[in-house]
């Protein structure tokens, strides 16, 4: 399992391609400039299909390494809604969304390097058995070289492990942890870091020190291969540049896992 790199170099990721027709979240251009990896969203939380194409495009030209972030199907709810989905049937969606990206990375010279469940998704399968297995055969059943990205001492990333993937430690540079090393709801204050200049600090010492402080002050380690920066936290774009900028400055280069 890829943990804290003792190399200087770490990944650094953002979820992309979430823009809905004529609704618009965040700026995929400047991100693709300052990330080494674009967790796309494959049009069930996020994304429509020109949305996706122009998002892997940007990311192909700017050399950024795509990967599917797969989802609850809720438009409506950004995908941020636990939904008690049936085994088999989420299977079949995580298929469905793989083979919709893919099209599209292949149209563009590129293809899907790697696998992250999004929102409600992601935190669910820390924990939740049957759906974190039912992810996991469907990585298994489409590419079993593809590595996937969660938390760390997840269930997903136990069941990934026992089938034989590759698995990559996510740390979150903008988000809130509780003092189990799980992430804060959102609903929950502190959920969020929206201050560059506090995110940038975090990212180096989570990278660095392998540690990050909680909500209520306690101080966690976390093992961190691939570290996230929201692209759709307010002002994303300072926030990973104000990042990049501090892993520099502590001679930390960036480079992609996949």
């Amino acid at each position: 399992m890829d943990a804290t790199p003792t190399a200087t170099t770490v990944d650094v990721n953002a979820d992309l391609g979430e823009s809905l027709g004529t609704w618009r979240l965040g700026d995929d251009e400047a991100m693709v400039g300052l990330v080494t990896s674009a967790n796309v969203a494959c049009g069930f939380h996020a994304g429509d299909p020109l949305t996706l194409r122009r998002t892997v495009r940007a990311a192909a030209a700017a050399g950024v390494t795509v990967g599917a972030q797969v989802a609850y199907r809720d438009l409506v709810g950004f995908g941020r809604r636990f939904i008690d989905v049936a085994p088999d049937e989420l299977t079949a969606d995580v298929l469905y969304q793989l083979g919709a990206l893919e099209a599209i990375c292949r149209a563009e010279g590129t293809a899907v390097r790697y696998v992250k469940p999004h929102g409600a998704l992601y935190n669910a399968v820390v924990h939740h058995e049957s759906q974190a297995a039912a992810v996991v055969a469907a990585v298994v059943a489409y590419d079993s070289s593809l590595p996937v990205l969660g938390l760390p001492g997840s269930t997903f990333l136990a069941a990934a492990a026992d089938a034989g993937l590759r698995c990559v430690t996510e740390g979150f540079a903008d988000r809130g942890y509780a003092a189990d090393g799980r992430l804060v709801p959102r609903s929950e204050p502190g959920a969020v870091v929206t201050d560059p200049a506090v995110v940038a600090e975090r990212a180096a010492r989570m990278i660095l020190d392998g540690r990050v402080v909680s909500v209520d002050g306690v101080e966690i380690h976390v093992s961190v291969g691939s570290l996230c920066v929201h692209g759709d936290t307010p002002g994303a774009v300072a926030i990973a540049r104000a990042v990049r900028d501090a892993l520099s400055a502590r001679g930390v280069g960036v480079a992609p896992f996949a």
